[in-house]
């Protein structure tokens, strides 16, 4: 029974007490009344208290309507929620073997679009239109053990291709009947393995498109072996190795990612090591600044000292209120530079800084964008720093936001950008290649206080294309020297 009908229950009970009460009133009433009036009073109550019963019986009916219409629904919405946890579950279960089937197809695809030749006999190493009928034979496989078996995600997707290559080297296997046949097949098996086990040995990272062309000379290698060998079992050869191609390529990118994953954390490693070494470059800076600072304070400190002396032994009011006036001078003047004390004393405590956003249209073209943090002073001398002989133009600035915890902003904006990095594999490369529209929006959700400015100036990339002359100290010069 819900609150409603608990509400509506206690009304129907307070409306019955209500009239019961007035029941008793309309009685008290029929004492100074007659007879007849009396009956037709009587009556009325009667017929009140009547309509009020069945008021509150047709109520309870349909409050025990509701509360079985309530508990078939209840039924019903726990069936349901059984059929829909049956229903995910089988979706799972045809979304896995949907992925173990993709690799498959892209071999048999792989197949099909690199050694098929249309309406002809078995000549150099290629399979005729005849053997199509029997694509369900081009499937052949190689076991490794690789190094990225040492890697979670990786070793998970080794055992997927796995049990695809069982099932496909089972199929391979039945194809061949006699003992000379399974012989030579075995053969070519243990060479391929051969072959893919030294190239697996020599990869190395950056040296994936290497591997991928040495895969090829295995296949072409073989495949001119099968083409000239015995023509009963040339073409499920050929079909074998066909495939086995596009298998051997997938298994050289696998092992890839071992390498780029290990060059990642070496990455990670040097970008430690180099924010390390910035960091103690900052506080350096800073602590020489901050001595600076120190004796401009020192020095401010005494002269307001001597200026107070002779306030107190001067004589005359003009050369008081002349005195004075030098006084709030140099106050005014102090107040700076411990305001910049403060700002020093702030960026030394290893969090603060300034987070910047720069582009330089030249050298890397339109939205690309570096985000980036600092501990300067200044941070425009890290700006200057970057485009000093690195690049070939100058950095433009968009956007300097101090912070408090500059580490964890820059680290928040990098992760928003994340899918737009240019480097995928070395996260020290800190460049986006995203709009300025949308990178401002970013900026501004997160602190709507920062100044943003939209313009790309790249005020030397465009003098450098206004003209095929080059502007040094020699140019100028000689420009003086015609014009005089």
């Amino acid at each position: 029974m819900g609150l409603l009908d608990i509400f509506r229950i206690s009304k129907i009970k307070q409306e019955n007490e209500q009239l019961k009460a007035a029941n008793i009133e309309m009685q008290n009433k029929i004492a100074s009344l007659g007879v007849n009036e009396y009956y037709e009073t009587q009556k009325k109550i009667e017929l009140i208290t009547k309509e009020s019963d069945d008021k509150l019986a047709a109520t309870s009916r349909e409050i025990a309507s509701n509360n079985t219409i309530m508990s078939d629904l209840r039924e019903e919405i726990a069936s349901l929620q059984e059929t829909s946890n049956k229903l995910k579950k089988q979706v799972d279960t045809q979304s896995k073997k949907l992925s173990r089937t993709k690799e498959l197809y892209k071999s048999i695809d792989h197949a099909i679009n690199n050694f098929f030749e249309s309406d002809a006999e078995y000549s150099n190493c290629r399979i005729s239109t005849r053997d199509f009928e029997d694509l369900e034979l081009i499937s052949p496989s190689i076991i490794l053990k690789l190094h990225c078996m040492d890697v979670k995600d990786l070793r998970k997707a080794y055992k997927e291709n796995e049990k695809q290559i069982n099932s496909i080297l089972d199929k391979y296997s039945a194809r061949y009947t006699t003992k000379a046949n399974k012989s030579i097949y075995n053969l070519m098996v243990i060479a391929l393995r051969a072959e893919l086990q030294n190239i697996l040995y020599n990869l190395k990272y950056e040296k994936l498109d290497k591997s991928i062309d040495d895969v090829k000379i295995v296949s072409a290698k073989y495949l001119k072996i099968a083409g000239e060998g015995n023509q009963s079992i040339a073409g499920t050869l050929t079909k074998f190795i066909g495939e086995i191609e596009y298998l051997f390529m997938n298994a050289v990118k696998i092992e890839y990612n071992y390498y780029v994953k290990k060059e990642q954390a070496r990455q990670e490693q040097l970008a430690i090591k180099e924010q390390m070494r910035q960091e103690a470059e900052e506080r350096k800076a800073l602590e020489a600044e901050k001595k600076k600072i120190e004796k401009e304070e020192a020095k401010y400190h005494s002269e307001i000292e001597k200026v107070q002396e002779a306030l107190n032994a001067a004589l005359s009011d003009a050369e008081r209120e002349k005195l004075q006036e030098r006084i709030l001078e140099l106050q005014s003047q102090l107040s700076s530079v411990i305001v910049k004390k403060d700002e020093i004393a702030s960026l030394q405590n290893g969090k603060a800084g300034n987070v910047y956003i720069i582009s330089n249209l030249g050298s890397f073209g339109n939205d690309v964008f570096k985000i980036g943090m600092t501990r300067r002073l200044d941070p425009q001398d890290r700006i200057n720093e970057l485009g000093s002989a690195s690049v070939p133009f100058k950095f433009d600035v968009h956007s300097f936001i101090f912070s408090d915890d500059a580490v964890s902003l820059e680290k928040e904006l990098h992760e928003h950008l994340n899918n737009k990095r240019l480097n995928k594999v070395n996260m020290r490369k800190e460049f986006f290649k995203v709009t300025i529209e949308e990178l401002e929006d970013l900026v501004m959700s997160i602190d709507p206080t920062a100044e943003f400015n939209r313009t790309m100036i790249a005020e030397e990339f465009y003098q450098s294309l206004s003209t095929d002359e080059v502007y040094n100290s020699n140019f100028a010069l000689q420009e003086i020297m015609e014009d005089e």
